[in-house]
């Protein structure tokens, strides 16, 4: 058996762990893969060469470099209860789900682009969340699957929201209510400070667990661009702080959901 460590500089989100396991889970030599999420690293246990699993890895793109390739005795397996795991991820898939809802209707009551852009985001996490579910236990076959049709749905909202956000550059649109927009926000990073803090009080050491909890910590810096863009619609009267912010998360969400459709090929 042998460990062979790459450091993968871009891989920061749940999604780009999901496309590893999946681009290497045909291989019949890899007995096991350990992520070092906050560092960028792999470890992958496996009998004889390393050169197709590295190959796989640059085909993706993520900066993948060699660190090192040695002989070890036994393979490092996870022994956590996926029980826990799931009932976690399910508690903070809700959180994220609720306030998809929340900000989608609130957004367009208010006429604010950035809370229905935030509502993406958060269907995002719902999204991301779901596929690290069945990461504990999943099959390959099943996650490729879910990640195609919601990769898709993704990006479509992505790119109806860009042309909503324009037309509302060239029309004359009416001023959000930067009310809601702040107190929404606020309850949504309420929402995000409790699923991080869920995420850390388990302790987790899987790279799912690891890579949600990145993916949370993020997603605190969004509410907070919403809630700083609402101050500025009252300060400025004008409804282009709010169309800028949602621009801004827009972008986010449609390149989350290119990262999402990867994962089905």
């Amino acid at each position: 058996m042998r460990k062979t460590t790459f450091k993968v500089s871009k891989m920061d989100c749940p999604s780009e762990e999901q496309m590893i396991r999946m681009k290497l889970s045909d291989l019949p030599n890899i007995a096991s893969l350990d992520f070092d999420i906050p560092n960028r690293k792999l470890a992958v246990f496996h009998t004889g060469d390393y050169s197709e699993v590295f190959e796989r890895l640059e085909s993706l793109k993520f900066d993948t470099t060699l660190v090192e390739s040695n002989s070890v005795e036994n393979q490092i397996n996870a022994t956590e209860d996926t029980g826990k795991q799931r009932k976690l991820l399910w508690q903070v898939l809700g959180i994220n789900f609720f306030f998809f809802v929340l900000e989608m209707t609130t957004g367009f009551l208010s006429n604010s682009m950035g809370l229905v852009a935030d509502s993406l985001d958060m269907l995002a996490d719902s999204i991301v969340y779901g596929l690290a579910l069945l990461a504990v236990g999943g099959s390959v076959a099943r996650k490729k699957n879910i990640a195609k049709s919601a990769g898709i749905f993704q990006l479509i909202l992505a790119v109806l929201g860009f042309m909503e956000v324009v037309r509302r550059f060239a029309g004359l649109e009416a001023i959000p209510g930067f009310q809601t927009m702040i107190i929404i926000s606020i309850l949504a990073l309420i929402g995000n400070g409790l699923c991080l803090y869920l995420l850390q009080k388990s302790k987790s050491e899987e790279a799912h667990m690891q890579a949600s909890m990145i993916f949370t910590s993020n997603d605190i810096i969004v509410n907070l661009g919403v809630i700083v863009a609402g101050g500025l619609v009252f300060l400025t009267d004008s409804k282009y702080p709010d169309l800028v912010i949602g621009t801004i998360v827009f972008f986010l969400v449609g390149q989350g959901a290119l990262k999402i459709l990867k994962l089905s090929k």
